[in-house]
């Protein structure tokens, strides 16, 4: 399945940013709360954020953390 390649619609923040380098390092949102200081739900608010700054949707096909 081919997908379309969006542009970043916005500039990431720095957490953002290291949000993503956990997610890239395999990290379950647990250990990047742990990891961070920060609680699962704004990992996971993050991740949402993130994704639609890249214009991903999630859906039967589609997972964010891939």
């Amino acid at each position: 399945m081919a997908l379309d390649v969006k542009i970043l619609l916005r500039e990431l923040t720095p957490f953002e940013q290291l949000v993503c380098e956990h997610l890239c390092d395999g990290l379950t949102n647990s250990a990047i709360a742990k990891t961070t200081a920060h609680t699962e739900k704004v990992i996971e608010n993050t991740v949402s954020r993130v994704a639609h700054a890249f214009s991903i949707k999630s859906d039967g096909q589609v997972n964010v953390r891939v």
